[in-house]
C-alpha cells in the first residue's frame, strides 16, 4: 500500500470518529459529556483537516498519486 492510500484510509477512519463523536454528543444526556465529545470532535476535524492538506500536499508533488 502507498503513503498516499494510508493517508487516505486514515481520513477515511477519522470521518468515521468525528461522525461518532458527534452522535455521542448529541445522544449524551449529560452536559459535560456533550460538551467533552463535541470538544474530541472539534479536534478531531482539526486534525482530518490537516490530513486532507497532506493528501492534496502528496498529489502535488508525486502526480503519479493523483486520484489514487
Amino acid at each position: 500500500m502507498t503513503i498516499i492510500s494510508n493517508v487516505k484510509q486514515c481520513v477515511a477512519t477519522i470521518n468515521g470518529i468525528e461522525a461518532q463523536l458527534s452522535t455521542l454528543a448529541l445522544n449524551s444526556r449529560e452536559k459535560m459529556a456533550q460538551k467533552t465529545f463535541h470538544e474530541m470532535m472539534l479536534e478531531i476535524h482539526t486534525i482530518k483537516r490537516d490530513l486532507e492538506a497532506r493528501v492534496t500536499e502528496i498529489e502535488v508533488e508525486e502526480p503519479q498519486y493523483k486520484d489514487s
